[in-house]
């Protein structure tokens, strides 16, 4: 029951039951950093701190000659061993099993404590994925949903085509008039992004050295594997995440000389650890992988005019005028197109495309025209007193 009170927590976290009425501020592979591996991580920091699901993390056998709670704490809190010269040996006749054997003379055993920091480690990195998303929200503050509020979800299905009519047209005045002084907005976006970038590739090395240089391969040495000959492979996550290890224990005698103990130790831990790494490592393969494909084409929507429009010409369809979406681009700049393009990710394309309409016969009076005192540009973004104005009733939310 307490595993499962702490999985609806993370459930919480991830909140999915307000995933239908929230305003979209960013690409589907960013809210996989912050929704799904976050999500993913949290969870599995749950099940490794969950003891009911396998019992004590570790049970260590030895002489008799020190209680066993005393033993086992020991080794809990110092480290255990293998020894690397035993891990490829035929268990049950020169090894009771893989890195269990013998202290070989001059050899270096490899020593295992990171299992007390799973925990901690995984909950860290569940906070750095979330970290570019909170920088990102909290600059964006709000900014789409007071936008689109009552031209999505369930509540544009409760408005009369009047009060749409007049909310659209409340949407095309606000991007007419903060034309071309949206750029911080975009630049904190594209920032984020990149942020989601550097924060994969370096957990990927960050998990790697708190492994003791195991992980970078490790994906590749389960596939090689698998298909091994059955009698002559050893399991590569046995030698990473042994089940099985070696711990020393000394203290004195009767006589005041140094006693040594050597215990072995079952890491039963180690069955839950093995699996959530091995996880792990194709999820940010596949993640480092469509975070790189995202940046590419974050990098050609800035370079690249006509991808712009190609991202536009989606969700708008012209109604009267097809050069209407060039026109557009050729008057916006790169913050300009990510408020369009957002507004596209939050409302129906009919709405859309009335609201895309009204945008340009706004700039086209001010093109023949001139502006008028309503519709001047102005030296800053609009700020939340202005866009209030159209939505009084919103209330700022805090979820994710």
């Amino acid at each position: 029951m307490a595993v499962i009170g702490l999985a609806s927590a993370v459930a919480g976290f991830v909140k999915i039951r307000h995933l239908v009425d929230k305003a979209v501020i960013d690409n589907a592979i960013f809210r996989m950093h912050y929704r799904v591996t976050s999500a993913i991580l949290f969870f599995s920091c749950v099940i490794v701190t969950a003891n009911n699901l396998i019992g004590d993390p570790i049970n260590c056998i030895g002489d008799g000659a020190i209680d066993r709670h005393v033993i086992n704490t020991y080794c809990w809190i110092t480290y255990t061993f293998t020894m690397p010269s035993h891990m490829h040996k035929p268990i049950g006749s020169s090894v009771a099993y893989p890195g269990v054997g013998p202290i070989v003379p001059g050899e270096e055993p490899i020593y295992h404590s990171y299992y007390q920091w799973v925990p901690f480690v995984l909950f860290f990195q569940g906070i750095l994925f979330y970290g570019p998303h909170y920088i990102w929200k909290n600059y964006e503050d709000s900014k789409m949903r007071m936008l689109t509020e009552g031209l999505r979800g369930p509540l544009f299905h409760s408005v009369n085509m009047e009060e749409r009519r007049a909310r659209q047209k409340k949407v095309a005045t606000y991007i007419t008039e903060s034309m071309h002084t949206n750029n911080t907005y975009s630049y904190w976006y594209f920032f984020c992004e990149f942020m989601n970038f550097v924060n994969v590739i370096g957990n990927i090395f960050f998990v790697n050295r708190f492994l003791g240089g195991a992980f970078l391969d490790y994906g590749t040495k389960v596939l090689q594997f698998s298909e091994m000959d059955q009698e002559n492979r050893t399991d590569p996550m046995i030698a990473v995440f042994p089940r099985v290890t070696k711990c020393t224990f000394h203290k004195y005698g009767p006589s005041g000389s140094i006693q040594t103990h050597d215990t072995l130790c079952i890491l039963a831990l180690n069955i839950l650890n093995e699996k959530i790494y091995i996880f792990l490592w194709f999820w940010f393969i596949l993640l480092a992988v469509v975070t790189s494909v995202a940046m590419l084409l974050s990098a050609a929507v800035i370079l690249i005019p006509n991808i712009r429009e190609s991202a536009i010409r989606r969700k708008y369809k012209p109604l009267n005028n097809a050069n209407n979406v060039p026109t557009l681009i050729r008057k916006t700049q790169l913050g300009d197109f990510l408020i369009v393009y957002l507004l596209g990710q939050n409302v129906s394309e009919t709405v859309y495309t009335e609201v895309m309409e009204e945008v340009i016969q706004n700039l086209e009076t001010i093109n023949s025209n001139g502006p008028p005192p309503s519709v001047a540009p102005p030296t800053a973004p609009p700020g939340h007193i202005e866009m209030s104005n159209l939505y009084p009733t919103v209330e700022k939310r805090t979820d994710v």
